[in-house]
């Protein structure tokens, strides 16, 4: 009890070390370059607060719960032997843990809602929501896929340069035949999925994988599964564009 007190103070202490820039540069730009009062400063502190609590228990939460669940799972497929079961953990984290990323959810609404507006979908709720869902499955496949893929590279100890390598030359040769309404969010799609939820368990998962294995280097090998995550929602999109057009 005491250990884990003492680490949500350090974490406390780390989260308001790591905000003080910005708050600095608010201050800066708001009293000096702007030359007006902070609008609302109780409020504002009353956030500020808030916003450090939050960022608190959210990164003591994943170093008491989700690092050591995802490694530990990690650690007994590997002891377990069976690829095909962890090739399916492996999707079912990466589909799961992306359909439910609060980000994709926001850029697959809003996404929707400009498809409307711009007359590329049905301007209804039914069209733009089936729209939304569609975007959000696709990404959320694509993810499922890409930590596939880095399990297997883990496994066989493929060079992650060569294959990253070669799925930016894909985005780019899709990127010159895809619709210019769908590229945009195609790239966008790469960033928002690798968020809150997604990367904390699939980097544990790596990061485990690569302990549990002998050969395997959890510096080398352990990390990479996030760039693949990041790398196939965009061709996934693009071909989702493609085939809605």
């Amino acid at each position: 009890m005491r250990d884990n007190l003492l680490a949500f103070l350090k974490i406390t202490l780390g989260s308001l070390r790591d905000l003080a820039p910005v708050v600095l540069l608010v201050l800066v730009f708001q009293l000096l370059v702007l030359g007006q009062p902070l609008p609302n400063a109780l409020e504002l502190g009353l956030g500020l607060a808030f916003v450090v609590l939050g960022l608190t228990f959210f990164i003591f939460g994943l170093e008491l719960g989700l690092f050591p669940i995802g490694e530990s799972m990690a650690y007994a497929f590997a002891r377990k032997g069976s690829v095909l079961w962890l090739l399916l953990f492996a999707f079912a984290l990466g589909f799961g843990t992306t359909i439910a990323e609060p980000a994709l959810i926001a850029v697959a609404g809003e996404a929707a809602a400009i498809a409307a507006d711009g007359r590329m979908i049905e301007d209804s709720e039914r069209a733009m929501a089936r729209y939304a869902l569609g975007l959000r499955l696709t990404v959320a496949v694509s993810v499922g896929i890409a930590i596939i893929i880095g399990v297997l590279r883990i496994l066989r100890g493929w060079p992650i340069h060569l294959m990253i390598a070669g799925g930016y030359v894909l985005v780019v040769c899709m990127t010159a035949i895809a619709p210019k309404e769908i590229i945009g969010i195609a790239y966008d799609s790469g960033g928002v999925t690798t968020s809150t939820i997604t990367v904390p368990l699939v980097t544990a998962l790596g990061v485990g994988l690569a302990s549990a294995i002998r050969g395997r280097n959890p510096m080398i090998d352990g990390f990479g599964l996030i760039a693949f995550a990041s790398l196939t929602p965009m061709i996934f999109v693009m071909g989702y564009g493609m085939l809605y057009a």
